[in-house]
């Protein structure tokens, strides 16, 4: 085997244009630089969000025009370094090396400069052409910085374009850069940084060693300094690929110098100090800036949690005030009219259809519909907590009570989520670097009682506590919270014997939110709820129609029927009966689908007949113990498909079931024990 040679990698790049017009772009950058703003920015709704093969991170491509020409563009992962410490590191460099873009644009911070270069360190040293997008221009001058950009290209070698992505700042010029370099009208002489002095003689001794052994792509000098570097996975390929006795010689080098890595980032630094100096002035030095000022707040352990409350509490507020009228007008305008309008155009059509239309799918997908508007908020206003920058210090004050359950403060970040729907929350515990603490994060996620939960509890809390409703509310919303805590506590213990995971998160400085970004963000996440909550709801949706209509057509003899009364005996423990019992187990498919299926089984389609026919039937001691069943009771179809894409396995999804079913089952009973004690 033969190392990747400069004109084997032209040759290689000859034939893969040969496959594919429309040039290949990578945006490749570390977290908060404002990557995603301008992937935003140039693709709009021309994108697809998925995942990389085998891998739950998430893999964004799009296809923007410009001058007459279009361009493909994927969004890297956000990363550090290009070494294989983690598997988004891996994922960007494989993907520069392997599919050989025609050009990377490195995104950087001027706010932060000096440590976003690292990454363009290791980037510049690939084969593949370079262009740096000075970021937050805007930001840097507001903290003092003044950057001379002429200087700072001299010093890399490369097109370096200054930006204010979040105003469209600069776009053109860099787009015109793009073009430039693409078509060859602007030659590249990139600066590479160097190991250190006292190691370079050890690093051609690698290098001559595994020439001729390296594996295509991956270039002679980067996989020797790879290697330097003790890179796991780089090590791993030459092992596999050196004859035994060269590894051999290659493993003594290593061992007698483990101190390269730190020879190889001294390197990377002196390179980075060299060009800071050149081209960075810190204006002002010592002063306070913003960002410093108002995380004296932010991050305080008194009041950065007091204001945690009040950023929820407003978040919640919000999301409520302005989405539960558009939910009633949509259930009204849109879904009870569709209803009506099939109706209508069935009329003439059997029965059986009628029902399936009416009763089956708009009735379980109307659900969905009815509840876009709450979720579409509460994606908004986390989109702008996170574009804004507050959401890591959320984190950061939360860390200390992530700990109980052995996790760090990233996990409060989708948990957080869970308030609107634990799909999305679950999805979320992508953000978690360990394994063992995103585990337990999808586990107890669904304890977070989404709206669907709290639409029930509004209904029921009304109807049976009156004016202590608000009071009962929040002590069930409680509950289900001090519950995730012992489920975490306990998955913790018993799964990973307590391992607690470190917290090292980035606070990235304050800026101007962008309002298309978090306009794309929220259509995002909406078009992926409807797409995995609905489908999943129109097919469940069908199935309980089925059930509650054959074999003869009436409920009380239905196959829904016998099923609830074969496991009534366990809804008894709780206080139910068999039609409460099927009304819980239909919550599988939404949770709100409680009370369809109530109206359905007692006959009664309206909010306040219904109301009046439960109070007359059941008791407030079975109407507490079915709530917390509700807020305790496994999750919907939807959050459990996405746990178990997630967890990688059924077996996770199946242990998430187990546990929030014996203690729905178990809390409920004593709820309803202690309830009837009283007297209730």
């Amino acid at each position: 085997m033969s190392e990747c040679h400069p004109n084997q990698v032209a040759t290689l790049k000859e034939e893969r244009n040969i496959q594919r017009d429309v040039p290949l772009i990578a945006l490749a950058g570390q977290p908060n630089m404002g990557k995603s703003t301008l992937f935003n920015l140039l693709t709009g709704l021309n994108q697809h969000v998925g995942n990389w093969p085998g891998k739950t991170i998430e893999r964004r491509e799009g296809v923007f025009h410009d001058n007459g020409h279009s361009f493909r563009l994927i969004d890297l992962p956000g990363t550090y370094s290009l070494t294989a410490n983690s598997p988004e590191e891996l994922i960007a460099r494989e993907f520069i090396l392997r599919e050989q873009p025609d050009l990377v644009i490195a995104v950087v911070s001027a706010a932060n400069l000096e440590r976003s270069l690292y990454l363009v360190a290791e980037l510049i040293s690939l084969p593949t052409p370079l262009v740096v997008a000075l970021n937050m221009m805007d930001v840097a001058e507001l903290e003092g910085y003044r950057i001379d950009v002429d200087v700072l290209q001299a010093a890399l070698g490369v097109p370096v374009v200054p930006l204010v992505a979040t105003r469209a700042q600069g776009v053109r010029e860099l787009l015109q850069t793009v073009e430039q370099v693409l078509s060859g009208e602007r030659v590249l002489m990139p600066r590479l940084p160097e190991i250190r002095a006292d190691h370079q003689r050890v690093l051609k001794e690698i290098q001559n060693l595994i020439h001729g052994w390296v594996p295509s792509p991956y270039p002679l000098e980067w996989a020797a300094l790879k290697l330097l570097e003790g890179d796991a996975e780089l090590t791993r390929i030459m092992q596999e690929t050196l004859p035994a006795e060269r590894w051999e010689a290659v493993h003594e080098i290593l061992r007698a110098h483990d101190d390269a890595l730190m020879a190889v980032a001294s390197g990377r630094y002196e390179w980075i100090n060299r060009i800071m100096r050149a081209a960075v002035d810190r204006l002002a030095v010592g002063q306070i800036s913003l960002t410093e000022r108002l995380d004296r707040f932010a991050t305080h352990p008194v009041l950065g949690l007091i204001l945690l409350a009040l950023v929820l509490g407003g978040v919640f507020w919000v999301t409520f005030t302005l989405g539960s009228p558009l939910q009633e007008w949509l259930e009204v305008q849109v879904v009870e009219r569709l209803a009506t309008l099939a109706s209508a155009a069935l009329s003439a059509a059997p029965a059986w259809l009628q029902s399936l239309v009416v009763d089956g799918i708009i009735g379980g997908v109307g659900a969905v519909i009815t509840f876009l508007p709450i979720l579409a908020i509460f994606f908004a206003a986390f989109g702008l907590l996170e574009d804004v920058g507050y959401m890591a210090r959320a984190a950061y004050v939360m860390d200390n009570f992530m700990h109980l359950m052995g996790l760090h403060g990233k996990s409060f970040l989708p948990l957080f989520l869970g308030f609107g729907c634990n799909v999305p929350a679950v999805m979320g515990t992508r953000v978690i670097d360990s394994w063992s603490a995103r585990l337990v994060t999808i586990l107890i996620a669904p304890f977070i009682p989404c709206t669907a939960r709290m639409a029930v509890v509004a209904f029921l809390c009304g109807a049976f506590f009156g004016p202590y409703a608000a009071l009962v509310s929040w002590g069930l919303a409680l509950l289900s919270l001090v519950m995730l805590v012992i489920s975490g506590v306990l998955l913790n213990a018993l799964l990973f014997r307590g391992k607690r995971s470190a917290f090292i998160m980035e606070m990235p400085l304050y800026h101007i939110p962008n309002g298309r970004t978090i306009a794309l963000l929220v259509w995002q996440r909406t078009v992926a709820f409807v797409k995995k909550a609905g489908t999943v709801i129109l097919g469940f949706s069908v199935l309980i129609w089925i059930l509650s209509v054959l074999p003869s057509g009436e409920l009380e003899s239905s196959f829904l029927a016998m099923f609830g009364k074969l496991i009534e005996p366990i809804g008894r423990w709780m206080g139910f009966d068999w039609r409460l019992t099927v009304a819980l187990l239909t919550s599988f498919l939404a949770k709100e689908n409680a009370i369809a299926a109530l109206g359905v089984i007692f006959g009664s389609a309206e909010e306040g007949g219904l109301s009046q026919i439960l109070v007359a039937t059941y008791s407030p001691a079975i109407a507490l113990a079915f709530l917390t069943a509700t807020m305790l009771f496994i999750p919907c179809a939807a959050t459990l498909a996405v746990i178990k894409q997630e967890a990688g396995s059924w077996r996770w999804a199946l242990v998430n079931v187990a546990l929030m079913l014996a203690l729905s089952i178990g809390v409920s009973s004593l709820v309803y024990g202690l309830a009837k004690g009283l007297g209730w």
